[in-house]
């Protein structure tokens, strides 16, 4: 997994209407808030996506880009996305490669752990947040952006 000061990987993935993003598109020019959720439509995950959601304004003023990765197919994000009306684009990584590039698959299964990654203009991972927790996460998110975009 990398940490703090580490260059993110440069991932790429098809969102929830088969649009390709990429991050090398937005280095430099957006902070980017990448964050990796076990499942679709599920208590946590859907805690913490209507969490961000909420907090889109502030993040937008900050220059800060949410992008969430999951296992889930493209399918599943479209209905998890049009039932909380959530703000931002979900990849759809159903062959677990961005998830690799990023250490984050459970060992055990097909499913994404919850982690965040903050990744600063330069491309680098500014904070790492991975507390099970989707309170804990948000606010610990939430102080990141705020510490990476008020310098």
């Amino acid at each position: 997994m990398p940490k703090v000061g580490d260059s993110a990987p440069l991932i790429e993935g098809k969102d929830q209407d088969g649009k390709t993003w990429k991050l090398a598109d937005v280095v430099g020019k957006q902070v980017v808030l990448l964050y990796f959720y076990p499942k679709d439509d599920t208590p946590g995950c859907t805690k913490e996506a209507c969490g961000f959601r909420d907090r889109m304004a502030d993040l937008k003023k900050d220059k800060v880009e949410v992008i969430g990765v999951s296992f889930d197919s493209s399918a599943s994000h479209q209905k998890f996305i049009a039932k909380y009306t959530l703000n931002f684009p979900l990849l759809a990584d159903t062959d677990g490669k961005i998830a690799d590039a990023y250490g984050v698959k459970m060992a055990d299964r097909n499913m994404a752990k919850r982690v965040s990654f903050l990744i600063g203009l330069d491309g680098k991972i500014a904070h790492v947040s991975d507390t099970p927790s989707a309170d804990t996460y948000l606010s610990e998110m939430k102080e990141a952006v705020e510490k990476l975009t008020r310098k």
